[in-house]
């Protein structure tokens, strides 16, 4: 508790209301996205309000922990480390380390004196037997990495064009504050992340034989950002690369990649008809930095990783997300929040008259009357076309 902790008030905000409520909080994430981060804090707050109250810290990671491996073992600990006649607060860092741990944790609901924060690494979490046994009992935080105005405030950085392009390159991942913002050191710690989280969080988990075939979907991905796929696309792209693997397989590879929050999968809605599409999806990756190491980071994919930062932004910003298609032309980002719409559309530069047509063109084909942006790379921003805005891809990351 004695490393310098960042406030991230975002979150802490959401998990203030709930302290002391008979609810287990969950926040869920991608490893390393700061999770640990925001249940340190949530710690350093709870004992400015209850300085009697008994903090009941688990670590997985930590091999201090290590004997507690199944849900008996975890509610005997807990049971031995708590404190009559206070407020019990149990933090679990990345409870899916224990099996059946959601056994304990109904069990120990079931007293008032425990108030339980949990935290993990894949949404599998909050599906299956927790979703059962604890339903209605338990609230879910999804943490992300850092925003952009985050990033700024943890690297102590003006907002720059140069600022913006460092958060492009290497990502939101929160543990940057501690290194050298440079190709070799950033991209090798980051390279570490990615392995643990496709061999621990997928291939182990979920007992993959194929690893080979697995990192090299991830690449594709990685290369493929914003493009619209469907399982069979991937499949028929792997043949002729002399890999042949069945469709379905490829679905539960994609199913298991979005799990540990490494991508992803945002659906398309057809705005005149209100559905959702079955087929043609697109994936985004939950960090720039990851992106950029999986596949390196090229100047030519400006387009690709500023429409990832636009999808972030979003996400962070609490809106649900889907691609729009409206006839044959499509919409980057369909953003719903509070029964409100947000259209917006991605580009690098609107550098001639015919992407300027095309950009803002397919806006004007929605005839409601929510807000459209076209977000772009341009230095000027603010005026509107037609009643829809422009805005500068930096001013948007920095808006709420």
């Amino acid at each position: 508790m004695q490393e310098e902790i960042i406030i991230r008030k975002k979150y802490l905000g959401k998990l203030i209301p709930f302290i002391g409520k008979q609810l287990i909080k969950v926040l869920t994430g991608q490893r390393r996205v700061g999770k640990s981060y925001v249940l340190k804090h949530l710690m350093l707050h709870i004992r400015e309000i209850d300085s009697g109250g008994n903090i009941i810290y688990i670590n997985k990671e930590d091999l201090g922990f290590s004997g507690i491996k199944t849900a008996d073992d975890l509610h005997e600990y807990v049971i031995q480390n708590t404190k009559a006649g206070l407020m019990n607060y149990v933090c679990i860092d990345e409870i899916q380390e224990i099996e059946q741990f959601e056994n304990a944790l109904r069990s120990l609901l079931l007293n008032p004196i425990y108030d339980l924060y949990i935290t993990g690494s894949n949404a599998n979490l909050l599906s299956g037997e927790l979703a059962t046994l604890l339903s209605g009992r338990f609230i879910e935080i999804p943490i992300q990495s850092l925003s952009y105005p985050e990033f700024l405030n943890f690297h102590k950085l003006e907002n720059t064009q140069n600022a913006l392009m460092l958060f492009l390159k290497y990502g939101g991942m929160p543990y940057l504050k501690h290194l050298e913002l440079s190709d070799e050191i950033v991209f090798g710690y980051l390279k570490g992340i990615y392995s643990t989280i496709i061999y621990r969080d997928v291939i182990m988990r979920q007992d993959i034989r194929s690893s080979a075939f697995l990192e090299n979907l991830v690449v594709f991905l990685a290369d493929n950002i914003g493009q619209l796929f469907s399982a069979k696309k991937i499949s028929d792209y792997l043949k002729s690369q002399k890999t042949n693997i069945a469709t379905s397989q490829i679905i539960h590879y994609l199913s298991h990649l979005s799990n540990a929050f490494l991508i992803h999968k945002v659906p398309r809605y057809d705005i005149v008809g209100k559905r959702i599409f079955e087929i043609g999806d697109k994936f985004y990756f939950e960090d720039l930095g990851l992106r950029n190491t999986i596949f390196q980071y090229r100047v030519s994919d400006i387009g690709k990783i500023m429409e990832n930062a636009v999808y972030h932004h979003l996400k962070f910003n609490d809106y649900e997300v889907k691609i729009g298609q409206i006839g044959s032309n499509e919409i980057d980002f369909v953003a719903r929040r509070k029964g409100e719409l947000l259209y917006v559309q991605v580009c690098y530069l609107l550098h001639d008259e015919a992407t300027i047509a095309r950009e803002f063109g397919n806006l004007e084909k929605i005839k409601d009357n929510y807000p459209k942006m076209v977000i772009s790379m341009d230095e000027f921003s603010g005026d509107t076309h037609k009643g829809i805005q422009h805005i500068n891809l930096r001013d948007f990351l920095s808006m709420e």
